[in-house]
C-alpha cells in the first residue's frame, strides 16, 4: 500500500503506483513548490518542456494541498493545452482521447481548487488507461504512514522515482530527435500508446 501526493498529469511511475498498489492520497500535507503537484513534464521537438500550473495561497504560512486555489496568471490553461497539442498532435492516440482532456484546458476554473482540478484529471486518465483500482483519501495528516510507503516527496522532478527503472521503453513522437526519454506525464504514455499504455504499467511490465 502506498501513499501519494496528488499531482498535475503526473509522471508514469505515479501511474504505475496507482495500477500496481493499493494508494491513498493525502490532501493535508503542506503544499510543496516545484514539485509534481502542480507541475509536468512533456516531450516536445525541442526536448523536455515543463508545464506550471499556477496557484494562490488562501492565507500566509503553511497551506495545506487541498486548499491552494488555482490562479489564472497567464492564461495558463490556454497555453498547456496548446504546448500540449503541439507536441502530441500527431502522435497515434491523440486524437482518440484528446476529447476526453480537453475540456480540462477549456473550463478549469469549474475547480475553485488545485486538489480538485488534479484529481477530477486523474480519474478520467485512469479511465482511459483502464485503471480500475480507485484510490482512498486521507482525512487528516498522514504523519507516520505506519504500513505505507510513503512517495509523497519520492515521486518528485528532481529524483529519479521509485520503480523507473523498471519502466520500459515505448514509442515517442520526438525519439529519433531527442533519444528517448523517461518517466515523463502519464500523457505522453497515453498518446503514445493508447490501449497498450496499461500492459507498460504493470510491475514486470510487456513490451508491447
Amino acid at each position: 500500500m502506498v501513499i501519494l501526493s496528488s499531482a498535475y498529469l503526473a509522471p508514469v511511475s505515479y501511474y504505475r503506483q496507482l495500477f500496481n498498489n493499493s494508494a491513498v492520497i493525502d490532501g493535508f500535507g503542506n503544499y510543496v513548490k516545484q514539485s509534481y503537484r502542480n507541475r509536468c513534464r512533456i516531450a516536445t521537438e525541442a526536448g523536455v518542456m515543463t508545464l506550471t500550473v499556477p496557484v494562490e495561497k488562501p492565507h500566509s504560512g503553511n497551506v495545506p494541498m487541498r486548499d491552494m486555489l488555482l490562479c489564472n496568471h497567464g492564461n495558463w490553461a490556454h497555453l498547456h493545452w496548446t504546448a500540449i497539442t503541439s507536441a502530441y498532435n500527431s502522435s497515434p492516440f491523440f486524437m482518440y482521447y484528446s476529447d476526453d482532456i480537453r475540456p480540462f484546458f477549456e473550463n478549469p476554473f469549474k475547480y475553485r481548487y488545485l486538489f480538485d482540478f488534479n484529481e477530477a484529471l486523474r480519474e478520467t486518465l485512469c479511465r482511459l488507461l483502464g485503471i480500475g483500482r480507485a484510490p482512498a483519501y486521507s482525512n487528516a495528516y498522514v504523519e507516520n504512514a505506519d504500513g505505507l510507503e510513503d512517495l509523497r516527496e519520492a515521486i518528485h522532478p528532481k529524483r529519479v522515482s521509485p520503480g523507473s527503472d523498471r519502466l520500459i521503453r515505448y514509442y515517442q513522437v520526438f525519439e529519433t530527435r531527442n533519444g528517448f526519454i523517461p518517466d515523463l506525464s502519464v500523457i505522453d504514455l497515453l498518446f503514445n500508446m493508447g490501449p497498450d499504455s496499461l500492459f507498460l504499467l504493470k510491475d514486470e511490465p510487456v513490451a508491447v
